[in-house]
């Protein structure tokens, strides 16, 4: 790797001495003399991306350029997310080749000019590896850098900013400013507001201050505003508070009580769905609120004392509250709606390298990254099912060398980048340069511990787990020393270099204590040995070129165009997932991961197949023909019936943790009936077992019943009790809305010649609830009369207008467009209404109702002309019967098992791997429903992540 004047290393060598010539690149992957792109197959493809509710096409762009390994869904996201240029115009990208060689001979020509190669020789190594590596999906760059390097808009490269407010005016209105512009940007921003005097607190003036609450008002407004990147999810934002903070239980409250108006207005009929016309009216949305504790309060909570809250300004303890209160009201919020998480101050700086340029008060949206304020930290993560290997007779090991040489490749790419990128403001431009804070890290971890046989939650798999950590950290921060050697270290470092040392140390003794547990993660954790021992050794002698080298992003995006099957740290969502063919259609097949696994574990091939075409049946492994229980285990998943305990996650997170520069993206997921107590367990033994951040989500939380309305039933109780005059009752229908997630069914048709959509949603347990029109290129007149004839009617069927009296009313009306149609059971129709409602009849009434209406399907008429009947036979009741007294969207079919039973037809109504899981084990996902494609997106660290288009609901 390096040679210096210390002694080989391995990957690449640097010339002469400190501030010498420059690296030497050695080969990885690639041949001398041949180019990346001459070693893969090419195939020219179609994009078109569409809405499924409505059929509108969201993006086009026919005869783009990728290897035929890239999977569908990988082609689509990199051509309509990262592809530069107009639609349509000369200048639009429609080559993957275009799009990595944009980026990567702009890395080249900023290394070359910026002394970090030893000759040009060692330039096109550079160049050519890191194609290969983008080319075969081994790692990527975070999404700013394909959006903007290499383009004539600003280079930014960074998706993480931290800002900093301090109690002026002056700053707080800056602070909006900022974070505005970088909301236009397209990424999130983080910040404290501690510093802010409180409510409880006198003006200069002699009156009181408004608090940080009070302007988080102000900024909440101006994030739902100014829509991320001029798209129409919402900014990402987090907002911390100190928990001496004089307001801050005002802090924890804020989203409880706007939960609860969400539910009084929602009941009153308003649209309070994310998106919704009526959902601007609940303040504080539009951020991730965390709580900054310190080991004083912790602790003040084990004994049950009392913990003094300070003022801003004089240091004082103004207050004394029940530390052990507070943290059950904190652990009340986040049980009612996800809020406020929890960050662990003192540890996380005590893992602080630049301590002596300020404390480490914050962190960005997804809390992964904390650093400085005013600072910001460029991402790239790894594929870890590349370095998956077997050899010839099976056995399986991770390629901890190979992994090296690309971290050490990474690094190097991402340190070069911050000599030429754009920054949104001045302040955090000079920070990012003074301390040039990277974030390296990895997907597909549940992935590989699967495919490996480990159980994500087992010792086996954390081990493997923090050995692959340790050694990309310990790696990273040995490349940042061999770059110090070549172009010197950050510019804080010579003020921070004990602290700085000293954390290395703490890393490299973390490693060394780590628990090893079998042949997988024994040699990883030796190569793991071996790089921190080089951290230490060149460190002393040249300092370090980065403050900060690794955290575990989301990896949303990104993680689609490498194909990865898991995000980040996260486990796999199910063993069934949901793939695109090329061509169209869809398969529904079993995670390739499994058979791998089962190989692991030493089951046969007949076996395998057999466990294999149980689960493409079942969804789980429960009960699968020959698999013992004891590894049932490792087939766990976020989802199913064995979904991995909360406490697997958190032990999970301990595992990585300290062998990471930052924190981890990642929400603990509880089940819907979790308790309040089982919160407050997460948030103590996340601090206990030394994670930096925590965040939890239980599961309907959003929708649930608020926590107060216990106590209003019983301060409404004495007055139950008093006599009370007569009262006239007046009765109202009540409004039923529809979940989050509901089946439904999307009919094309044509009607005299005019074309149209209708999409008709379902209660999960049966009833039709809303239905959707969507009339093409019939003009605007006609269009916007069909949206509020949606309306009208899905409002009366959730107020419980039964399905039959709008049959009955609206069929046989007669306007134009009328006459034939393109549907077999109904031929003819006298107007779009018409037709409509003798569709609904046909899919949501029972054969005796519609039959009563003079509503038949082709196949009822054809069995009154051979039988005098429309009724079905003896033989048809137990399948024709009751296909038309059910909705269909509530009959997918059972697959078959053939002879390849790990991939059967994908059911109709699912459109990705979360809505497979749905239908497959019969649960609803709490997740939001994309703006863009109408598919349920799936959770990603701190965010939402749809795998259909690759939009994310806030993080970068």
């Amino acid at each position: 790797m390096t040679e210096t004047t210390s002694g080989p290393a391995r990957g690449s060598r640097s010339k002469g001495n400190k501030g010498g010539k420059g690296l030497r690149i050695e080969r990885i992957h690639t041949t001398p003399g041949v180019h990346p792109y001459d070693e893969v197959v090419w195939e020219r493809r179609d994009v078109v991306m569409t809405n499924w509710r409505d059929g509108s096409i969201n993006f086009e762009q026919r005869g783009v350029e990728f290897p035929d390994f890239w999977s569908v869904n990988a082609v689509n996201i990199v051509t309509s997310k990262y592809f530069r240029g107009a639609t349509g115009s000369p200048e639009r990208e429609s080559s993957l080749r275009q799009l990595i060689d944009r980026v990567v001979l702009t890395y080249r020509k900023a290394g070359e000019q910026h002394g970090y190669f030893a000759s040009p020789a060692d330039a096109e190594i550079f160049e050519h590896e890191l194609t290969y590596a983008l080319l075969h999906q081994v790692f990527s760059f975070n999404s700013p850098v394909w959006f903007n390097v290499g383009t004539k808009q600003p280079q930014q490269v960074s998706a993480c900013f931290i800002l900093s407010v301090d109690d002026s005016m002056e700053s707080i209105l800056d602070w909006y400013k900022e974070e505005g512009m970088i909301f236009k940007g397209g990424s999130g921003a983080g910040l404290n507001l501690s510093r802010i005097r409180s409510s409880k607190e006198l003006l200069s003036s002699g009156g009181n201050a408004s608090g940080p609450v009070s302007f988080m008002r102000g900024a909440d407004a101006s994030a739902g505003t100014i829509k991320s990147g001029g798209a129409t999810r919402r900014a990402a934002k987090m907002v911390v508070l100190d928990v001496d903070h004089p307001d801050v239980e005002a802090f924890i409250e804020t989203k409880v009580k706007e939960e609860e108006k969400v539910r009084a207005l929602r009941d009153a009929g308003f649209d309070m769905d994310l998106g919704g016309d009526d959902i601007t009216s609940v303040q504080y949305q539009n951020a991730n609120n965390s709580v900054r504790v310190n080991d004083e309060f912790m602790k003040a909570v084990e004994t049950g004392s009392k913990f003094g809250l300070r003022a801003r300004m004089t240091g004082e303890v103004i207050e004394e509250i029940d530390a052990k209160g507070l943290f059950r009201k904190m652990a009340e919020a986040a049980w009612a709606c996800a809020d406020p998480g929890i960050q662990y101050d003192d540890t996380i700086n005590h893992w602080h390298t630049s301590p002596e340029s300020g404390r480490i008060t914050a962190s960005n949206p997804c809390s992964e990254y904390m650093h400085l304020d005013n600072s910001s930290c460029n991402l790239a993560s790894l594929n870890l099912m590349k370095f998956l290997r077997a050899d010839d007779a099976g056995n399986q090991s991770f390629d901890a060398e190979r992994f090296a040489k690309v971290v050490e490749l990474v690094i190097t790419a991402m340190d070069i980048s911050i000599c030429f990128a754009d920054f949104p403001t001045e302040k955090i431009g000079e920070t990012t340069r003074a301390f040039r804070q990277l974030g390296i890290g990895y997907a597909n971890l549940g992935a590989l511990l699967m495919a490996t046989g480990h159980a994500y939650d087992s010792d086996g798999g954390r081990a493997l787990a923090g050995a692959i950590t340790s050694l990309m950290t310990g790696t990273s921060y040995k490349r940042s020393a061999e770059l110090a050697a070549v172009v010197g270290p950050y510019d804080g470092y010579a003020r921070n270099a004990d602290a700085h040392k000293r954390v290395m140390k703490q890393h490299s003794d973390a490693n060394a204590t780590a628990k090893r547990m079998d042949d997988l993660d024994t040699p990883v954790w030796a190569a793991a040995t071996e790089a921190w021992q080089d951290v230490l050794r060149l460190g002393e002698k040249d300092g370090f070129r980065n403050a900060q080298a690794s955290v575990l992003a989301p990896t949303g995006t990104i993680g689609l165009m490498m194909d990865c099957d898991t995000t980040g740290v996260e486990p796999d969502l199910a063993l069934v997932k949901f793939k695109k063919l090329v061509g169209g259609g869809s398969m529904q097949i079993v995670n390739n991961t499994v058979p791998k696994a089962l190989k692991r574990l030493g089951y046969q091939p007949e076996q395998i197949e057999a466990v294999v075409a149980h689960i493409a049946e079942h969804g789980n492994v429960i009960d699968a023909p020959g698999l013992k229980p004891e590894h049932y285990e490792v087939f766990d998943c976020a989802m199913g019936e064995r979904a991995i305990s909360a406490m697997g996650h958190v032990r999970m997170m301990a595992a990585a943790q300290p062998f990471l520069s930052g924190a981890i993206s990642k929400t603990v997921n509880l089940p819907e009936s979790a308790t309040v107590e089982e919160v407050e367990e997460v948030y103590y033994e996340g601090w206990k077992l030394g994670l930096k951040a925590l965040a939890i989500y239980r599961d309907n939380c959003k929708v649930g019943q608020p926590l107060s309305a216990k106590k209003k039933e019983e301060a409404k109780a004495p007055e139950a009790a008093a006599p009370a005059a007569e009262k006239v009752v007046e009765y109202r229908p009540v409004r039923k809305r529809l979940p989050k997630g509901r089946p439904g069914i999307t009919t094309s048709f044509t009607v005299g010649g005019a074309e149209g959509y209708m999409t008709a949603n379902s209660y999960p347990d049966d009833g039709l609830g809303e239905v959707f029109l969507k009339m093409s290129k019939q003009g605007s007149t006609l269009a916007g009369m069909m949206d509020a004839f949606s309306i009208a009617v899905s409002v009366g069927l959730q107020y419980g207008v039964p399905l039959e009296t709008y049959v009955s009313k609206f069929t046989n009306m007669r306007f134009e467009p009328a006459g034939m149609t393109d549907d077999p059971d109904v031929r003819m129709a006298q107007s779009i209404v018409d037709y409509i409602f003798r569709r609904l009849a046909l899919d949501f009434l029972p054969f005796e109702t519609r039959s009563a209406l003079g509503i038949h399907s082709a196949e009822e008429r054809q069995r009154h002309l051979d039988t005098g009947s429309y009724e079905p036979t003896d033989e048809d009741v137990d399948v024709e019967g009751l296909a038309q007294s059910a909705p269909r969207h509530v009959q997918p079919s059972k697959p078959e098992v053939s002879a390849r039973p790990a991939a059967v037809p994908a059911p109709k109504q699912a459109h990705n791997s979360t809505e497979l899981v749905e239908m497959q084990l019969g649960l609803n996902a709490d997740a939001p429903l994309c703006f863009s494609c109408g598919t349920k997106m799936r959770r990603a660290g701190s965010c939402y992540l749809c795998e259909g288009c690759g939009s994310t609901s806030g993080c970068s």
